[in-house]
């Protein structure tokens, strides 16, 4: 990817969504930087940054993309049980970058991580510039689960999430959907699609369908952070 920026004005360099590749799915572009601008630009179109450690950016747009309208989240009773008496408070945007080292720490069965240091930095940026959010599910004191993502206009993008003790990253999810619900956010994006993500109301949508709500809701009036959510349910 060459680069964009000249005479101080943002110019977006990405080659169109349907040309990124089928195989890998959704494999879009190679290089550029994690810049403020360059990062907004790509979520703006649908597209987002994953790659390992020590090689090229990688820019991705897989068809179909996994999303979950945040009002149609999916409680199990179980789990709407956990919601009322698992003791977890729930608190959002008071600690990011913990968040964001306990989604890149070791998991079993995985091989490393992709949230290296250098995404941590590109993110804790956009996090101070109100577009990147943690939601964080808390007890004693302790940070036992939560997720991190980045909110343009009226779209949320979700990024990782993890848990120290059962159900409390599913606990932070819920919370999240129904205060995005609230605020009248319409997707959630997923990214790629997993059968846990399904369990809780999610599921695929064609590129250029996602690609056409996206340009719609990108451009509804933008809540910047750090946000703070109404009273728990």
């Amino acid at each position: 990817m060459k680069d964009c920026l000249e005479n101080t004005t943002f110019v977006s360099c990405f080659p169109p969504l349907d040309t990124a590749l089928a195989d890998p799915n959704g494999l879009l572009a190679m290089g550029g930087d994690l810049g403020l601008e360059r990062l907004l630009d790509a979520y703006r179109h649908g597209i987002f940054p994953w790659f390992n450690p020590g090689e090229p950016i990688l820019w991705w747009s897989p068809d179909p993309r996994m999303v979950l309208e945040p009002g149609r989240v999916r409680v199990t009773r179980s789990l709407a049980k956990r919601l009322r008496n698992s003791g977890i408070e729930l608190r959002v945007d008071t600690a990011f970058v913990e968040v964001m080292r306990a989604c890149a720490a070791p998991r079993p069965g995985a091989d490393g991580t992709w949230i290296s240091p250098a995404m941590i930095a590109a993110y804790t940026r956009l996090f101070e510039a109100g577009y990147a959010h943690s939601i964080e599910s808390w007890r004693g004191g302790r940070l036992v689960g939560g997720l991190y993502g980045v909110a343009i206009g009226r779209m949320f993008y979700g990024e990782s999430m993890f848990s120290r003790e059962s159900d409390a990253s599913k606990i932070a999810l819920v919370r999240l959907c129904r205060q995005l619900a609230r605020w009248e956010f319409g997707l959630v994006d997923c990214q790629m699609e997993t059968a846990h993500l399904a369990s809780l109301g999610a599921r695929t949508m064609p590129r250029p369908a996602f690609a056409a709500r996206l340009a719609e809701l990108v451009h509804l009036p933008h809540r910047p952070g750090p946000w703070s959510f109404d009273a728990s349910d």
